[in-house]
């Protein structure tokens, strides 16, 4: 008899962390550097990609402990699921489930929106051009998945050499052509620290933050990590800290060298940056390494969030269907194709803002103040000794850190706030509804009764 196919650990630490940071980078940091320079309205906007690094390292902690405690696939859904115990898992996990099928095909389509509009430096493009190439690229990145893990992994290295290379550029440009270090002696100029800094600075740290999203993604790749235990944790630290830094020198290199209004008001800073110290051709070149960047990125984003209805189906909590697995090739394909196809058509529908906001919106609710308050109530019930890492000053960084979640979400604005806890909604409505009918929790009374009759 021919055993049931698998997911294999042949994930390293160095893919791993490869997989990371090109899913962190994207084409986040050059699309939004404007953005948040124009948000803040001055040169302390370095503070935004500060306060988004010590977010992310914090909330680092919390997917640490539990990832390397529960290396599976699908994440977050197992965290929320052993996290609220038996009864109240269920629903989280379920909730999870849900919004992903929402948010994952958008993070996918941002990555292919940006890159759309990134491409609109080399060729101007009109809407329908743009939208076909956003559209195009999710099909590719897809069509590259369609295949084993190890050669996915090999893959990740490529891309991620891609995205040292763009960042080294740029830092370099600053540091041997402009007054590099300027741009920090000036970071306090004319800043006041009152109630419009700090929600400018919350709204700023949206961007920023969604720039830092993917620290994570070795979690949904857990089942197919070497030694999760170690490399799981070591993956996204390495990730975080060492995209902190090409984040900020990069933030100090362009400014060094642009004037702060140009910044503000550049739809490609990046090339402009480039432009101006090298000249047009070289500027061309940058911006197709960039293309890359987003390439990359989408590749990784559509990777990780393939295995989360995966993980959910295999465990019997959504459509048996996803649970599907390649008989050769030994990847969730259905859930990849399902994921793949929505944001195909999100590509084509929405803008980058928008888009930017609503993913922040949409998940950090569930996903990242649901699972820090999870992780404090599954320490209560199993004790510091369950974890295969503990985090220092338990549980001083999970409360930060959820504290800092608010703040964030808050800062999305009503109309996020509203759709997010909408989408919330109709995913209980849609759990109670699957409960009913499956006989489960809060309905299980029900299977009981008629057990007994």
């Amino acid at each position: 008899m021919n055993e049931q196919p698998k997911l294999e650990r042949k994930i390293s630490l160095l893919q791993a962390t490869a997989i990371n940071m090109t899913d962190m980078v994207g084409i986040g940091p050059f699309v939004v550097l404007s953005v948040v320079a124009e948000t803040m309205k001055g040169p302390w906007f370095l503070y935004a990609w500060i306060a988004g690094a010590v977010l992310s390292l914090i909330d680092a902690m919390i997917w640490s402990q539990l990832g390397s405690t529960y290396p599976m696939a699908g994440g977050s859904y197992n965290f929320l699921k052993e996290g609220y115990g038996k009864k109240w898992g269920k629903l989280m996990s379920f909730l999870f489930v849900w919004q992903t099928m929402i948010q994952a095909p958008l993070v996918i389509a941002s990555a292919a929106i940006g890159f759309a509009q990134y491409f609109g430096y080399i060729v101007h493009l009109n809407d329908w051009q743009t939208k076909t190439i956003s559209g195009g690229l999710v099909i590719l990145i897809v069509v590259m998945l369609y295949r084993k893990i190890e050669a996915i992994g090999s893959i990740s290295i490529l891309l991620w050499m891609g995205v040292l290379l763009i960042m080294t550029w740029i830092i370099s440009g600053g540091i041997f052509h402009g007054n590099f270090l300027q741009p920090v002696h000036d970071i306090n100029n004319g800043i006041h620290l009152d109630h419009a800094f700090a929600a400018a600075l919350g709204f700023a740290s949206v961007k920023t933050v969604y720039s830092y999203l993917g620290y994570y993604n070795v979690c949904y790749l857990g089942g197919e990590i070497k030694q999760p235990q170690k490399n799981i944790p070591k993956s996204m630290f390495i990730s975080i800290i060492g995209i902190a830094a090409l984040y900020l020198l990069m933030n100090v290199s362009v400014a060094s060298v642009l004037p702060l209004q140009q910044i503000q008001q550049s739809k490609f800073v990046v090339s402009e940056f480039v432009q101006q110290l090298s000249g047009t051709k070289a500027a061309t070149i940058a911006t197709v390494l960039i293309l890359w960047v987003a390439f990359a990125s989408v590749f990784s984003a559509t990777l990780g969030y393939s295995r989360v209805p995966y993980a959910a189906a295999s465990d019997g909590a959504f459509f048996r269907i996803f649970a599907r697995l390649h008989p050769t090739k030994h990847f969730p394909h259905v859930s990849l194709l399902f994921l793949g196809g929505i944001a195909f058509v999100f590509s084509l529908l929405f803008k980058l803002r928008d888009v930017i906001d609503a993913i922040l919106a949409m998940r950090i609710l569930i996903q990242f103040i649901g699972q820090g308050i999870g992780l404090l109530w599954l320490v209560r019930r199993k004790g510091k000794k369950h974890f295969a890492w503990r985090m220092p000053l338990y549980p001083l960084p999970v409360i930060l850190a959820i504290l800092i979640w608010v703040y964030i979400f808050i800062s999305t604005g009503e109309k996020m706030m509203l759709g997010g806890c909408t989408v919330i909604g109709l995913g209980i409505f849609a759990y109670l509804i699957k409960a009913k009918r499956n006989r489960e929790w809060p309905f299980e009374s029900d299977k009981m009764v008629s057990e007994i009759n």
